[in-house]
Protein backbone atom coordinates (compact mmCIF):
# COMPACT_ATOMS: atom_id res chain seq x y z
CA UNK A 1 0.00 0.00 0.00
CA UNK A 2 2.94 2.33 0.56
CA UNK A 3 3.40 2.53 -3.22
CA UNK A 4 -0.11 3.92 -3.85
CA UNK A 5 0.35 7.66 -3.99
CA UNK A 6 -2.34 10.31 -4.21
CA UNK A 7 -2.44 11.86 -7.67
CA UNK A 8 0.20 14.59 -7.85
CA UNK A 9 -0.45 15.65 -11.46
CA UNK A 10 -2.56 18.63 -10.42
CA UNK A 11 -0.11 20.05 -7.88
CA UNK A 12 0.69 22.90 -10.25
CA UNK A 13 -3.00 23.85 -10.12
CA UNK A 14 -3.67 23.36 -6.41
CA UNK A 15 -2.08 22.33 -3.11
CA UNK A 16 -4.39 21.94 -0.09
CA UNK A 17 -1.54 22.63 2.33
CA UNK A 18 -1.14 26.11 0.80
CA UNK A 19 -4.87 26.88 0.63
CA UNK A 20 -5.95 28.96 3.64
CA UNK A 21 -9.53 27.70 3.21
CA UNK A 22 -8.53 24.03 3.23
CA UNK A 23 -8.89 21.85 6.34
CA UNK A 24 -5.30 20.73 5.61
CA UNK A 25 -3.81 24.22 5.38
CA UNK A 26 -0.31 24.40 6.78
CA UNK A 27 0.28 20.65 6.87
CA UNK A 28 3.91 19.76 6.30
CA UNK A 29 4.65 16.48 4.56
CA UNK A 30 7.73 14.39 5.32
CA UNK A 31 8.20 12.09 2.35
CA UNK A 32 11.14 10.41 4.07
CA UNK A 33 9.00 9.10 6.93
CA UNK A 34 6.16 6.62 6.54
CA UNK A 35 4.18 6.98 9.75
CA UNK A 36 0.50 6.53 8.79
CA UNK A 37 -0.85 3.04 8.24
CA UNK A 38 -4.02 1.13 7.53
CA UNK A 39 -4.25 -2.24 9.30
CA UNK A 40 -0.48 -2.21 9.82
CA UNK A 41 0.35 -1.44 6.17
CA UNK A 42 2.17 1.86 5.75
CA UNK A 43 0.72 4.32 3.27
CA UNK A 44 2.38 7.11 1.30
CA UNK A 45 2.95 10.25 3.42
CA UNK A 46 1.00 12.32 0.89
CA UNK A 47 -2.36 11.01 2.15
CA UNK A 48 -4.18 13.08 4.76
CA UNK A 49 -5.58 11.78 8.05
CA UNK A 50 -9.03 13.12 8.95
CA UNK A 51 -9.96 11.01 11.95
CA UNK A 52 -10.47 7.56 10.46
CA UNK A 53 -8.08 4.71 11.18
CA UNK A 54 -8.91 2.94 7.91
CA UNK A 55 -9.66 5.70 5.39
CA UNK A 56 -7.43 8.56 4.23
CA UNK A 57 -7.93 11.21 1.60
CA UNK A 58 -6.23 13.83 -0.50
CA UNK A 59 -7.89 17.05 -1.63
CA UNK A 60 -6.69 17.21 -5.22
CA UNK A 61 -8.41 20.44 -6.22
CA UNK A 62 -10.82 23.03 -4.86
CA UNK A 63 -12.46 25.83 -6.80
CA UNK A 64 -14.41 28.11 -4.48
CA UNK A 65 -15.72 30.30 -7.29
CA UNK A 66 -17.33 27.37 -9.10
CA UNK A 67 -18.07 25.67 -5.78
CA UNK A 68 -16.51 22.26 -6.42
CA UNK A 69 -13.87 20.03 -4.86
CA UNK A 70 -12.11 16.84 -5.96
CA UNK A 71 -11.03 14.37 -3.26
CA UNK A 72 -9.23 11.07 -3.73
CA UNK A 73 -9.47 8.28 -1.13
CA UNK A 74 -7.47 5.23 -0.06
CA UNK A 75 -8.26 2.39 2.32
CA UNK A 76 -11.34 0.74 3.67
CA UNK A 77 -14.49 2.83 4.01
CA UNK A 78 -15.86 1.41 7.23
CA UNK A 79 -18.99 3.01 8.65
CA UNK A 80 -19.89 -0.09 10.68
CA UNK A 81 -16.90 -0.03 13.04
CA UNK A 82 -15.07 3.27 12.56
CA UNK A 83 -17.99 5.48 11.44
CA UNK A 84 -15.83 6.86 8.63
CA UNK A 85 -18.65 8.92 7.17
CA UNK A 86 -19.02 10.75 10.49
CA UNK A 87 -15.30 11.62 10.52
CA UNK A 88 -15.44 12.71 6.89
CA UNK A 89 -18.60 14.73 7.39
CA UNK A 90 -17.58 16.44 10.65
CA UNK A 91 -13.85 16.96 10.01
CA UNK A 92 -13.73 17.74 6.29
CA UNK A 93 -17.10 18.17 4.57
CA UNK A 94 -18.60 20.65 7.04
CA UNK A 95 -15.52 22.87 6.73
CA UNK A 96 -15.66 22.70 2.93
CA UNK A 97 -19.40 23.42 2.87
CA UNK A 98 -18.76 26.53 4.98
CA UNK A 99 -16.46 27.76 2.21
CA UNK A 100 -19.32 27.71 -0.30
CA UNK A 101 -18.52 24.38 -1.97
CA UNK A 102 -21.59 22.34 -2.86
CA UNK A 103 -20.32 20.00 -5.58
CA UNK A 104 -18.16 17.06 -4.51
CA UNK A 105 -16.22 14.70 -6.75
CA UNK A 106 -15.03 11.66 -4.79
CA UNK A 107 -12.44 9.43 -6.46
CA UNK A 108 -12.56 5.92 -5.05
CA UNK A 109 -10.37 3.65 -7.16
CA UNK A 110 -8.18 3.01 -4.08
CA UNK A 111 -11.13 2.16 -1.82
CA UNK A 112 -10.53 -1.52 -1.18
CA UNK A 113 -13.69 -2.31 0.79
CA UNK A 114 -16.89 -0.78 2.13
CA UNK A 115 -18.78 -1.68 5.31
CA UNK A 116 -22.02 0.20 5.75
CA UNK A 117 -24.15 1.18 8.68
CA UNK A 118 -27.01 3.67 8.73
CA UNK A 119 -27.24 6.45 6.17
CA UNK A 120 -27.94 9.46 8.40
CA UNK A 121 -24.64 11.28 7.75
CA UNK A 122 -25.00 10.73 4.01
CA UNK A 123 -28.53 12.10 4.15
CA UNK A 124 -27.37 15.12 6.15
CA UNK A 125 -24.56 15.81 3.66
CA UNK A 126 -26.95 15.43 0.72
CA UNK A 127 -29.41 17.89 2.25
CA UNK A 128 -26.66 20.43 2.93
CA UNK A 129 -25.38 20.59 -0.66
CA UNK A 130 -28.77 22.07 -1.65
CA UNK A 131 -28.31 23.04 -5.33
CA UNK A 132 -25.17 20.90 -5.61
CA UNK A 133 -24.40 17.21 -5.77
CA UNK A 134 -22.04 14.45 -4.61
CA UNK A 135 -20.54 12.25 -7.34
CA UNK A 136 -18.35 9.20 -6.78
CA UNK A 137 -16.14 8.27 -9.70
CA UNK A 138 -14.02 5.18 -10.29
CA UNK A 139 -15.27 3.23 -7.29
CA UNK A 140 -14.86 -0.52 -7.74
CA UNK A 141 -17.99 -2.43 -8.74
CA UNK A 142 -18.16 -4.47 -5.54
CA UNK A 143 -17.78 -1.29 -3.45
CA UNK A 144 -20.64 0.34 -5.35
CA UNK A 145 -22.73 -2.82 -4.84
CA UNK A 146 -22.14 -2.69 -1.09
CA UNK A 147 -22.98 1.03 -1.01
CA UNK A 148 -26.21 0.30 -2.88
CA UNK A 149 -27.21 -2.30 -0.29
CA UNK A 150 -27.10 0.47 2.33
CA UNK A 151 -28.91 2.84 -0.08
CA UNK A 152 -25.99 5.28 -0.20
CA UNK A 153 -26.92 5.77 -3.86
CA UNK A 154 -29.90 7.82 -2.62
CA UNK A 155 -27.37 10.52 -1.68
CA UNK A 156 -24.19 9.92 -3.66
CA UNK A 157 -24.31 9.42 -7.42
CA UNK A 158 -22.09 6.66 -8.78
CA UNK A 159 -21.87 4.02 -11.47
CA UNK A 160 -22.56 4.10 -15.17
CA UNK A 161 -20.77 6.87 -17.00
CA UNK A 162 -19.24 8.09 -13.73
CA UNK A 163 -16.58 5.41 -14.21
CA UNK A 164 -14.25 8.01 -15.75
CA UNK A 165 -11.09 5.93 -15.95
CA UNK A 166 -9.17 8.60 -17.86
CA UNK A 167 -9.68 11.35 -15.26
CA UNK A 168 -5.90 11.79 -14.83
CA UNK A 169 -5.59 12.94 -18.45
CA UNK A 170 -7.91 15.88 -17.75
CA UNK A 171 -7.36 19.18 -16.03
CA UNK A 172 -9.36 19.65 -12.81
CA UNK A 173 -11.80 22.00 -14.55
CA UNK A 174 -12.24 19.61 -17.48
CA UNK A 175 -13.07 16.77 -15.08
CA UNK A 176 -15.53 19.03 -13.30
CA UNK A 177 -17.16 19.99 -16.62
CA UNK A 178 -17.63 16.31 -17.55
CA UNK A 179 -19.02 15.31 -14.15
CA UNK A 180 -21.20 18.43 -13.88
CA UNK A 181 -22.70 17.73 -17.30
CA UNK A 182 -23.53 14.15 -16.27
CA UNK A 183 -25.00 15.32 -12.98
CA UNK A 184 -27.18 17.91 -14.70
CA UNK A 185 -28.62 15.16 -16.90
CA UNK A 186 -29.10 12.77 -13.95
CA UNK A 187 -30.78 15.43 -11.86
CA UNK A 188 -32.84 16.70 -14.79
CA UNK A 189 -31.74 20.29 -14.31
Amino acid sequence: MHEIEPYFGWNAHYDASHDERSPFYGKEYNYDLYSENIYGYFIDPGWDFFGSETLYLKVLYADYQEGFIVMEFIGEWNDAINNDIMHLKRNVVEHILSMGVNKFILIGENILNFHGSDDSYYEEWFEEVEEGWIAAICFRDFVESEMSIYEIDNYINFGGKLQIINWRTMTPRALYAVVNSMMQRRLGV
